[in-house]
């Protein structure tokens, strides 16, 4: 099948996908105006696609045996468009189980509850031990003592050790850097240094800031106690924000001393930062976290086995554990029942690709990445079976393309042929394929020769609600929930189903074959 006819097909068949309406009361509500936002993506089924790095990716013409996937990858679109599968598995996790940080009983609950849920589609299922820390993130409170008296909104970062119990009292100083930092250094012995370092806002589909600010938040703590700092403050990892504190986790220097480390809101820390540069500033802060010692928890593994090649596996992934505020719904309650669903339906339409599809739902990505880890050490001899492991660890928001990390010429391989899969999911809007980043969790399978790919979407409202109290279920949209169980259940069919593993080399001067 050529592009044209290809494109002119997939034109016809949007009224068929079109996405079902569910009424009054599925309305997503959000806390920011989106209006003051870029507009929206596009679909662009036969534009190039952006690579970073190297320039874009022009995908050839999809020809056989891709292209014969065109009708089975409509009739996946317009089933799990129709199907509410998934947010009805995602409201049970939120509002019944709710956050589920490691160690907690709610993420017990959730791995319970996630073994019981495939077992009701259907579907093999068992878990692997994985030892996780165990942290409790217990009470804090924050004040301006002067110039003025106010309370700060506050939570701990995550893996922060205690103050003593009356508290800190100590001067502020604002840092806007890390080498701001260094050139303050002198004035940091006894003091509490606040990051007032800014998200940049969303501007493009391609970046949104969080890998520029996140380190800041990790190393900070130890960067400052390297110079006399007893506490942190750090601005919330967020552009746009109603005075709610931003979590995430720290990581501690074993060379340099241990101080308590907290998220202070956007608001509050400009507060901090207009009274500082007046004058001096004090604070009080008084936390009693604990790290308690590791604890026994598990990844979920289930799946549908393939009909002709079962001992080669494509995994579909996402995180089951959250952080404990909020609900844990975009973060990664909503990859969760994305891939748990994508084989539902699947199973549903009597779809059985040549091989296994592997949901693994790993534990702790949030604070230690154990899951991951563990899975790649556990199953190290079967990785050269692995031909390609997908994350969804990025949000229920509409599905755009791929990200892909692999070894060597695989990179390149697989990313192009995930731009070719993308021109067939069209009707989702899914448009591009760049190289970079698979996910946290398979991450830990590249070294072992794995290809890995995250599932992107138009996430540019995710950083609103990611890591706080507000990411809960109302944040999310059934319907475009449903589109990204509709992308993964087609991308992980196809990539199953075809005769050539999509990341094999091809053959020295033979056609592509994708």
């Amino acid at each position: 099948m050529n592009r044209t006819l290809l494109s002119a097909t997939l034109a016809v068949a949007l009224a068929a996908c079109a996405p079902p309406s569910y009424g009054p009361g599925h309305t997503a509500a959000w806390i920011s105006d989106v209006t003051t936002l870029p507009g929206p993506i596009a679909p662009a089924a036969l534009a190039p696609v952006p690579d970073i790095p190297g320039g874009p990716i022009t995908p050839p013409p999809v020809a056989a045996p891709l292209a014969a996937y065109a009708d089975t990858a409509l009739h996946i679109i317009a089933t799990a468009r129709a199907d509410r599968g998934a947010y009805e598995k995602l409201t049970q996790l939120t509002d019944t189980i709710g956050a589920r940080l490691s160690g907690s009983k709610q993420l017990d609950e959730a791995i319970k509850w996630a073994v019981a849920s495939f077992q009701a589609d259907g579907f093999p299922v068992h878990t692997e031990k994985v030892m996780v820390p165990h942290w409790v993130r217990n009470t804090a409170d924050a004040s301006i003592t002067a110039p003025i008296a106010r309370a700060l909104q506050i939570t701990a970062l995550g893996g922060s050790v205690a103050t003593p119990k009356g508290g800190i009292t100590a001067p502020v100083v604002v840092v806007k850097s890390f080498d701001d930092l260094e050139s303050k250094k002198a004035q940091l012995e006894g003091a509490i240094v606040l990051y007032d370092v800014p998200l940049p806002a969303y501007t493009d589909e391609n970046h949104s800031g969080y890998g520029d600010v996140a380190p800041v938040r990790r190393q900070g703590p130890s960067r400052a106690a390297k110079y006399g700092a007893v506490a942190v403050l750090m601005r919330s990892v967020t552009a746009r924000s109603l005075r709610t504190p931003h979590t995430g986790a720290l990581d501690y220097d074993p060379a340099q001393p241990k101080i308590p480390a907290v998220a202070v809101s956007v608001e509050d820390s400009e507060l901090l930062a207009r009274l500082a540069a007046k004058g001096p500033v004090r604070v009080k802060l008084r936390m009693d976290p604990k790290m308690l010692p590791d604890v026994a928890s598990a990844n979920v593994v289930a799946e549908l086995r393939g009909r002709e090649k079962p001992d080669e596996i494509v995994v579909i992934a996402a995180h089951i554990d959250s952080w404990d505020i909020g609900q844990g719904a975009h973060d990664d309650g909503a990859g969760v029942v994305t891939v748990m669903q994508a084989v539902a339906v699947l199973k549903k339409l009597g779809l059985t690709p040549r091989r296994t599809i592997r949901v693994v739902l790993y534990t702790n990505e949030e604070n230690g990445e154990r899951g991951g880890s563990t899975y790649a050490k556990t199953h190290a001899a079967e990785l050269p079976q692995h031909v390609l492991a997908i994350e969804h660890d990025s949000g229920a928001f509409a599905p755009t393309g791929f990200s892909v990390k692999a070894k060597g010429d695989a990179q390149q391989r697989v990313s192009l042929r995930l731009a070719q899969i993308a021109l067939l999911l069209a009707p989702l809007g899914m448009h591009e394929s760049k190289t970079g980043f698979g996910g946290a969790d398979v991450g830990y399978m590249v070294d072992g020769g794995v290809a890995t790919a995250g599932l992107m979407t138009d996430f540019r409202t995710y950083f609103d609600v990611h890591h706080s109290e507000a990411d809960t279920l109302d944040k999310v949209d059934p319907a475009i929930l449903a589109d990204d169980v509709a992308a993964m259940a087609a991308t992980a069919y196809i990539v199953a189903d075809l005769p050539d593993r999509i990341d094999g080399p091809n053959a020295p001067g033979a056609a592509p074959p994708f």
